[in-house]
């Protein structure tokens, strides 16, 4: 996973622990954060696509992903409703008490603002209400600051402790040079 340019803001107020759907404002007006659906899944293809940092998926698979793991992520809409930022996660099969965060992006225009944090907590938020999650885990390729920041932010913001490691070395990759990936486990998560 690779957040496609964080971006952190540090002045912003703490996100209320809110379920259900927020409405923010902002300088371009309002967004709303709630559940993406599969009509969102082609928009979440071009705001990965458009990062040019995210390694980007098929575009069945953001279908896929909108239908499948809505309930665990988020999509934020502006004024209009077009998606303009995303974070991606799933539940581990294996570890029911962990959410994986897959993806996070933020259209060009909407960073800068704090959307990627608000969206994380967001999500955090709703899994842990809903889901009982406890963690939180994610990888980050060496050298990507604005991922960095942006997960080390959201231990600091919640309390929890954060551990890094090696999740998958690059020489693991089959498709060529590739980055290691380092898995970031955040927890516990507060009730």
């Amino acid at each position: 996973m690779t957040a496609a340019q964080a971006d952190l803001r540090t002045d912003r107020p703490e996100m209320p622990n809110a379920v259900s759907e927020d409405i923010s404002r902002t300088e371009s007006g309002a967004l709303s954060l709630g559940r993406p659906s599969v009509a969102d899944g082609a928009a979440l293809w071009r705001l990965a696509k458009d990062s040019r940092t995210l390694d980007v998926n098929s575009s069945y698979s953001y279908l896929l992903w909108c239908r499948d793991f809505a309930a665990t992520s988020v999509v934020a809409r502006d004024a209009d409703g077009e998606p303009v930022g995303f974070v991606t996660g799933y539940v581990r099969p294996d570890r029911p008490g962990t959410l994986l965060v897959w993806q996070v992006a933020v259209d060009a225009g909407h960073r800068g603002r704090g959307l990627a944090a608000r969206l994380l907590d967001a999500l955090a938020a709703r899994v842990v209400a809903e889901q009982g999650v406890t963690d939180l885990e994610t990888t980050i390729t060496p050298g990507n600051t604005a991922s960095e920041r942006l997960f080390t932010s959201f231990a600091a913001r919640h309390g929890a402790r954060c551990e890094r490691e090696v999740l998958f070395a690059a020489d693991q990759f089959p498709d060529g040079p590739h980055d290691p990936e380092v898995l970031y486990r955040i927890g516990p998560l507060a009730r």
